[in-house]
């Protein structure tokens, strides 16, 4: 049959008629196995003069004819293709396939997927050097399309099957790299960009599935998973998590990663989930799995999660997931009678943790139906443990039962009946255990207690009893032991209501602590550490010299792991920061006995001295809220906390501007606590350090407002505590500030701006005027702070100086102009000083009452009573100034009496 007669049937075949269809039909099976009938089919498909809807009835009816003819079905079956009309189908669609579009692609796709699975390598040995040489040349498309399906022919085949394999990565490997790296560098890349990647990172997919092979597993299991095959298999669930928690998830509601999201749940997260559940039922069967890969697999399918998922995959295979947790969360227990370090740290990677997470996630997205049954698991295990005789008593299944049931705990607390059973529970199944012959069991007996401390015991002896059997359990001779039971301590601790009961053997509690910390570099020590402090405050005061000299040995200890430590994951390095935390709580706990902090200053002065510098970076905010505490109640501020000024100046200039606010308040305090040494030292001289360091900041365009709030702060404070003294000041800060505030966009920092003026007028309005004046900047500065004196919201409400400091500040600065002379201060700016002055304290007189009505009904903070989304320093930026509570009392009332006075006048 001739070109045009097939063209004429294939357009019959579209026929709306059914007569004429199936005439169509069945001449088109009459002929289909004539000899060139492929062949022509394949011409009509790539004529691009034929109509589309044609080629289209072409190309599904050569898919159907080679998908079933290509290969015979039984081995002794005649092929009803010609070897010869074969050959012209291999040669030339090869060709053909990136030339049509995508409709006929999609067709000619699938006929190629079973061409190649039938004749390569055998029938078609020069697919490959097709592949290859198509690969170095401009036109690449084709030939990845035809990579990508010769590279998933043995995707998922056996190690003897996929020997083809390795020579087709040789071959063509380098020549992907370097397409890949070409592609990746174009800039503002074509759709067609991306189908060449998307078949490139396909082609590594299917090329590189395959176990781990067992040939040269090492037998110990330290080894074994540092091995690297296990390391590839690591790496290859890091990656699919990281597609799935950066692009694939549809819960990120992120539009540009939609339709990958879309695609990523259609075509690969069920066969992502049936990989990974394969993998966790090795460990139940007796295989081997690393530790990491197991938390990796978890941490997919608790990310995975939702409702739906849950729902689907709790149907299918739902008590036996329950078994896979249950079976993780006991076998690793079993490890845990070597009671090695490892168990000391609760690590992230832990397939114990992920476990536990898991279940947690399980047991909240479908509570009502997983819940009842995995606690009649549990249940079934207790009763089990309990009848049968200590020799053969199921240790490891109660460990993991345990683990369960601390894991669930905030479930367990919230949920009918379980709530009211938690108290039977511990007495019956929990508490025996502190006494266990296995180390372990303790171990989780007290851990399980902590979880629970916070219920309300009906019996208090029975919380009395675990308290006591968790102190006990500190000096236990087993570490896992001892650690456990300092965790659970800090919930003991917060849920105590009669400290009496920890008062009389405090000292000797402290004492332990310290022997754990020479032992293990752990945060949650230092934790209960703090609890402790917090909850009995001044109580701690003769302990508080030897806890900051313990806490600060810790503190380098842990310091010394860390640095040494080169992957940046040890948890040394956390334990160093809680260590800080801690120090800073007891500063906190004595703040009212201002003696001890001489005694402690030494102590922590290397650690200061070191910290603020480049040493220090990641622990930089929590020593500087030691050097407050120390500049802040230490009786006076010795010359050794001078000497770290310099550091913080250097720290700031060159790395620190994101800690300015932090480094504020130190600052705030060596001014305004010892302003004698700040204004007679030249050697260093900090005058001139702190302007160094103020102008650079203020003057920089590459800082943000919000980047600079802290400096017109310290100027507010050179100027409320150096009356007098600082003239020569006046006029350079005076300048800065203006200069900034003409650029400045944010109202916060406007107004901090402006009450650097203010300030000024309060520290010498005279001389400030003047300065004014002598800038010629006068009008522009007056004007401008009277217009944001009077700026209101839409509600009525002031736009600027919402806070009571900020008004108090120009309350101060305004009023001081009242004692100028006429020739300075005109009758007409007088007059709108008045205005400014009366309606700033009538607000300011109704935001304290305010305040004080809601913090008698609510005994709440001053922070409250801030409604701006702008600025939330609250009242912490009035205790940082000098002048904000009591200082400047005293010139308030005679700045108010003169005002009163004037008024008088005036009327």
């Amino acid at each position: 049959m001739d070109l045009p007669s097939l063209a004429l049937i294939l357009q019959g075949a579209l026929s709306p008629n059914p007569s004429e269809r199936k005439a169509a039909e069945e001449s088109l099976n009459q002929f289909q196995y004539a000899p060139q009938h492929l062949v022509r089919l394949l011409q009509i498909i790539v004529d691009g003069n034929v109509d589309m809807a044609i080629r289209q009835v072409a190309s599904i009816h050569f898919k159907n004819f080679i998908a079933k003819n290509w290969s015979p079905h039984d081995p002794g079956e005649q092929s009803k293709i010609s070897p010869s009309d074969k050959e012209v189908v291999r040669q030339n669609v090869l060709n053909f396939v990136a030339q049509v579009p995508l409709l006929l692609r999609v067709q000619l796709g699938e006929c190629l997927k079973t061409i190649i699975h039938a004749d390569y390598p055998e029938q078609w040995p020069t697919l490959l050097l097709w592949v290859k040489l198509n690969l170095q040349d401009q036109q690449v498309y084709g030939s990845l399309f035809v990579l990508r399906i010769l590279s998933r022919k043995y995707e998922f085949k056996s190690d003897e099957e996929r020997t083809p394999v390795h020579h087709i990565v040789e071959e063509t490997f380098p020549h992907l790299l370097n397409i890949f790296n070409r592609l990746v560098q174009i800039s503002n890349p074509s759709i067609d960009v991306a189908d060449l990647i998307k078949l490139i990172c396909k082609i590594f997919w299917s090329s590189i599935y395959r176990p781990v092979p067992l040939e040269g597993q090492p037998a110990d299991p330290d080894l074994r998973k540092s091995w690297g095959w296990w390391k590839v298999k690591k790496w290859t669930v890091h990656i699919l998590n990281r597609l799935y928690t950066r692009f694939g998830d549809m819960k990120l509601h992120n539009p540009d990663n939609k339709a990958f999201a879309q695609m990523f749940q259609k075509n690969y997260a069920g066969k992502i989930l049936e990989c990974h559940l394969n993998l966790l039922n090795e460990i139940r069967v007796g295989g081997y799995l690393p530790d990491r890969v197991i938390n990796l697999i978890l941490q997919y399918l608790s990310n995975r999660g939702g409702p739906t998922f849950f729902s689907s995959v709790f149907r299918v295979c739902g008590m036996v997931l329950f078994l896979l947790m249950f079976f993780i969360l006991h076998f690793f227990s079993a490890c845990l009678t070597n009671f090695t370090i490892a168990y000391i740290i609760e690590d992230l990677y832990s397939p114990r943790t992920a476990a536990m997470d898991f279940v947690s996630e399980l047991v909240r997205r479908r509570g009502k139906e997983n819940l009842q049954k995995f606690i009649l698991f549990i249940v079934e295990i207790f009763k089990r443990y309990d009848e049968t005789t200590v020799e053969y008593r199921p240790y490891r299944q109660k460990d993991g039962a345990l683990l369960a049931i601390g894991a669930l705990c905030d479930k367990l607390k919230q949920t009918d009946p379980y709530k009211s059973e938690l108290e039977r529970m511990l007495v019956q199944h929990v508490f025996p255990e502190f006494s266990s012959p296995v180390g372990h069991l303790r171990a989780k007996a007290a851990w399980v207690s902590g979880q629970y401390a916070h219920v309300n015991f009906s019996d208090p002896n029975n919380f009395r009893k675990a308290l006591h059997s968790v102190v006990a359990g500190m000096r236990d001779p087993e570490l896992p032991v001892r650690i456990d039971s300092v965790f659970a301590l800090r919930s003991f601790v917060e849920a105590c209501k009669d400290l009496g009961e920890i008062r009389p053997i405090l000292p000797q509690l402290l004492d332990e602590f310290f022997k754990l910390m020479n032992e293990v570099e752990n945060e949650d020590l230092v934790f209960t550490l703090e609890t402790i402090v917090d909850k009995f405050g001044e109580e701690m005061a003769p302990y508080a010299l030897g806890l900051c000299q313990n806490l600060a040995a810790a503190f380098w200890k842990c310091m010394n792991t860390a640095e040494a430590d080169e992957e940046g994951d040890d948890p040394g390095a956390l334990a160093a920061v809680g260590c800080l935390r801690a120090i800073s709580t007891i500063l906190e706990s004595v703040s009212r006995l201002p003696h001890l902090f001489v005694r402690i200053e030494p102590t922590l002065l290397p650690i200061m001295r070191r910290m603020l510098t480049t040493d220090g970076q990641e622990v930089f905010e929590e020593v500087l809220e030691i050097v407050s505490y120390m500049t802040f109640f230490s009786p006076t501020i010795s010359m050794d906390m001078w000497s770290l000024w310099p550091l913080m100046m250097e720290a700031l200039a060159d790395w620190a501007i994101d800690f300015f606010p932090n480094i504020l308040v130190p600052l705030d305090n060596y001014i305004s606590r010892s302003t004698v040494h700040f204004l007679t030292c030249k050697e260093p001289d900090y005058q001139q350090s702190l302007w160094n360091m103020i102008s650079s900041i203020m003057g920089d365009k590459n800082l943000e407002d919000g980047d600079i709030e802290p400096a017109p702060k310290l100027i507010q404070v050179v100027f409320q505590n150096c009356r007098g003294q600082v003239d020569h000041w006046v006029e350079p800060y005076i300048r800065i500030t203006v200069e900034r505030l003409r650029r400045t966009e944010k109202p916060y920092l406007k107004c901090l701006l402006m009450e650097v003026v203010a300030d000024a007028l309060y520290y010498n309005a005279s001389l400030t005027l003047n300065v004014l004046q002598k800038l010629n900047i006068a009008t522009e500065v007056f004007n401008l702070w009277f217009q944001m004196l009077e700026q209101t919201k839409k509600s009525g409400a002031r736009a600027n100086f919402k806070r009571e400091h900020d008004k108090k500040i120009c309350c101060l600065g305004l009023t001081s102009l009242i004692p100028l002379p006429a020739d300075q201060l005109p009758g007409e700016a007088l007059e709108r000083v008045f205005k400014s002055a009366l309606d700033l304290l009538v607000a300011y007189k109704d935001q304290v009452a305010e305040a004080a009505k809601e913090e008698a009904e609510d005994d709440d903070d001053m922070d409250n009573f801030h409604s701006d989304d702008e600025e939330e320093e609250g009242d912490e930026f009035d205790k940082e100034m000098g002048v904000d509570e009591e200082d400047g009392d005293e010139a308030d009332s005679c700045s108010l009496q003169k005002l009163a006075a004037r008024v008088g006048l005036l009327e």
